[in-house]
């Protein structure tokens, strides 16, 4: 039944959305050269590999530099890329992941082979259902790049703390996955900004 929803969801998502995806993707190509999306493998359910589409918010080839962007001060972000990315938008392509079934909307967020690397065998119980857009872990770590932006070593505080954190979200959810759990990730994501009420909300049961 959720992939139900993420169909109808999506399809939703994307005929709503359309007149934004068509601004977007014209402004990113009169705001620097390169694609209008930005194409990455991230790991999804069962462990495979699945290609994850973005609005591309990066010069090209940055991504060769790291992994990792960093706050407001990243020189590998364009002017546009910094509107898109400070609300959510570069995410919305994932409407067409979500649609074709690589994704949910509602899921841990997909990770580079690189961070998965770094899950022990009982983590790797995250990969028993599809990523999503969306999760506990996405919306409480909204401002994650303000979070890296103070860290001398961006990539390490992530590895070290952030995504530890993130992993234990993600096992709860697994735990408390239900329709009802679905239909409040996406409440929580749409209307709820408030770190301590999603914790509350996140730890309610259905």
């Amino acid at each position: 039944m959720i992939r139900f929803f993420d169909v109808i969801l999506s399809i939703s998502g994307l005929i709503i959305l359309s007149p934004l995806f068509i601004l977007l993707s014209l402004w990113i190509k009169v705001d620097s050269n390169g694609p209008i999306f930005y194409k990455q493998k991230r790991v999804g359910k069962g462990n495979i590999d699945f290609v994850l589409l973005k609005f591309r918010t990066m010069y090209l080839n940055s991504d060769k530099i790291g992994l990792i962007t960093i706050g407001n001060n990243d020189p590998r972000v364009t002017r546009l890329g910094y509107i898109i990315r400070k609300y959510k938008m570069d995410e919305l392509p994932q409407l067409i992941n979500v649609f074709i079934g690589d994704m949910s909307l509602v899921g841990p967020r997909p990770e580079v082979r690189k961070y998965v690397d770094f899950y022990t065998e009982k983590q790797k119980n995250i990969l028993s259902i599809k990523p999503g857009i969306t999760d506990y872990a996405s919306i409480i770590f909204r401002n994650e790049n303000d979070l890296l932006a103070k860290s001398p070593e961006p990539e390490k505080y992530y590895i070290n703390d952030i995504l530890p954190q993130k992993i234990e979200l993600n096992m709860i959810y697994i735990q408390n996955r239900s329709f009802y759990e679905y239909f409040k990730v996406i409440f929580l994501t749409l209307f709820i900004r408030d770190k301590e009420k999603i914790l509350k909300f996140q730890k309610a049961k259905g």
